[in-house]
């Protein structure tokens, strides 16, 4: 009876351990996609803060959005960055949008699969 199992520990191991190390490296994949989500997404909306000065304008806030993102991850997910100004609530706005790469294999992955959006009401001197 034990000679049939002979050597089963060895084979059910390296199953268990490949499965394991997939599963671990699709955690860390997806931790890896949401910071570089969540970094995008605070550019915006600090370049959209900035853009919304008095005395600022939208490319201003664009500028400063590319900038913040090429310090915090690469210059190359700031390739995209485009403003402009829309109404939010009958309010003037501006909208900082960045569409960059959504990664799925390290820093590698989809060209444009991740697009955000930062809005700003436009602050005004009277």
């Amino acid at each position: 009876m034990l000679a049939n199992e002979r050597g089963s520990a060895v084979a059910e191991f390296a199953l268990v351990g490949v499965l394991l190390t997939v599963l671990a490296l699709a955690v860390v994949q997806l931790a890896l996609a949401l910071h570089v989500r969540n970094t995008v997404l605070d550019a915006a909306a600090e370049g959209a803060r900035y853009a919304a000065l008095a005395g600022s304008s939208p490319s201003d806030g664009a500028a400063r959005t590319r900038d913040l993102i090429a310090a915090a991850i690469s210059s190359e997910y700031g390739q995209d960055v485009t403003a402009g100004t829309t109404s939010i609530g009958g309010v003037p706005a501006v909208e900082i949008t960045v569409r960059t790469t959504l990664p799925v294999i390290g820093l590698l992955g989809v060209p444009h699969g991740l697009e955000v959006s930062g809005h700003a009401s436009t602050e005004t001197l009277e």
